[in-house]
């Protein structure tokens, strides 16, 4: 029997995490991205990046034009090469470097074949592709940056991090919209099962809005139009709802065969339990109604991690804040977990970081390792009006403290993708 007791894998098929990076809406790293949420801050604002005045949606969770911190990053990155990056790869090299140095663990010759990476993005290089179409309508194709071809492309992120940082293991992209985080970071876990690597970075990264991102997305009719109140416009469950915020920023986490991380004495955070996926082949952006290819795949991800729904202490729910999907998430959690669904404690960091889209899973499995290091979880804000088809308990508006041993996280994308990842906090 293993260390926490439940499956019975040796040392050298467990994976687990040893370090956490994060470029968000709400901090520019993990801890203060952490506390934000506690304190319940909403991170929608109007924007201001170019003229919205015209367009449905006038608000976002974007990150800033420039605001990450180039300068605490010199060391691994040249500003000008930085300057020249999609938004998506330069977040990802920056929270890449927060997750080796929390997890010590330093890429070297000895080393580097047996650490791949995977990064994942909905995507791609949104600004790299505007710029150069501009370039191309204003000035001809001549004029177009030779680099990007290279720099819009999804893979582009995790082949800058591996360029950067050295690792030469297996290195690919996952892409399956708002379901990539999760996704990416569910088989760089198989990865390592499979013995292909003995650690991977992993996670996603998404880029700022563009003016034709807008226009895409709010056509959908899934984006809030709250334009007058932005920090109340992301409200996941309640009965007001009218869609999601965009948001954009990365989260790259550590992962590493327990063997090896015990090896080198890494600081272990949590391990990674089990991982389902699904698609609903149902619609190209509404979920299933009765949320069954959400409730296969984590019906999918209790049976790998072999735990029963009753042992799961908390849910970070993918909560959008579109009618549809929340209605359905609680709909496959309720399928799942039976009467017990009503004691587990849920909550969606999107209702204070927006939706981060191709990001959203992989700094949502951060925060879900957060909550199980600090037995306490954030808070759904926003949460005023219930509604009969979400009756769970969404943590309403204010943090709770409570012993958190196994958490899950959900993501659903587009497409009718479903990702569900299981973590429990470790035990020496």
């Amino acid at each position: 029997m293993t260390t926490n007791g439940h499956h019975d894998g040796r040392d050298d098929q467990r994976v687990v995490i040893t370090g956490m990076g994060a470029i968000s809406p709400l901090g520019f790293d993990v801890e203060t991205l952490w506390q934000n949420l506690l304190a319940g801050k909403s991170a929608a604002r109007k924007i201001t990046q170019f003229d919205a005045s015209s367009f449905v949606v006038q608000i976002c969770s974007d990150i800033p034009d420039d605001a990450a911190p180039l300068d605490d990053y010199a060391h691994v990155i040249d500003k000008k090469e930085a300057r020249r990056l999609d938004p998506f790869e330069l977040y990802a090299v920056m929270a890449t470097e927060q997750a080796l140095k929390q997890a010590g663990l330093q890429i070297t010759d000895d080393n580097r074949d047996e650490i791949g990476v995977l990064i994942g993005t909905g995507l791609g290089g949104l600004i790299v592709i505007d710029n150069g179409y501009k370039a191309l309508n204003d000035k001809g194709p001549m004029r177009v940056n030779p680099f990007t071809g290279a720099l819009m492309i999804p893979n582009m992120a995790g082949g800058q991090v591996a360029i950067t940082f050295g690792a030469r293991g297996p290195n690919f992209c996952v892409v399956s919209a708002c379901a990539t985080g999760s996704n990416a970071i569910g088989e760089a876990y198989e990865i390592i099962r499979r013995g292909d690597a003995l650690a991977m970075i992993t996670g996603a990264s998404e880029t700022r809005m563009t003016p034709f991102a807008l226009a895409a997305f709010h056509r959908t009719q899934a984006m809030s139009t709250r334009n007058d109140d932005p920090t109340h416009a992301s409200r996941p469950f309640d009965a007001q709802r009218d869609g999601f915020v965009y948001g954009n920023g990365a989260g790259v986490l550590i992962f590493e065969r327990l063997d090896f991380a015990k090896q080198r004495g890494a600081p272990i955070l949590a391990e990674v339990l089990g991982y389902g996926a699904t698609d609903d082949a149902y619609h190209i952006s509404a979920p299933v109604p009765d949320g069954n290819g959400a409730r296969r795949a984590i019906r999918k991800a209790l049976d790998k991690a072999h735990i029963q729904p009753e042992q799961v202490d908390y849910i970070n729910a993918h909560g959008t804040s579109t009618v549809l999907n929340d209605a359905a998430e609680t709909a496959a959690i309720k399928a799942v977990f039976g009467e017990a669904a009503y004691a587990i404690p849920i909550s969606s960091s999107k209702s204070m970081l927006g939706h981060l889209m191709g990001a959203a899973g992989a700094v949502e499995a951060i925060i879900t390792v957060k909550t199980m290091l600090e037995n306490e979880m954030h808070p759904t804000i926003n949460y005023e009006y219930p509604d009969p088809d979400c009756d769970l308990d969404y943590v309403p508006n204010t943090p709770r403290k409570k012993e958190v041993n196994i958490a899950m996280s959900n993501s659903f994308g587009f497409g009718g993708h479903n990702a569900c990842l299981i973590f429990e906090k470790w035990k020496n």
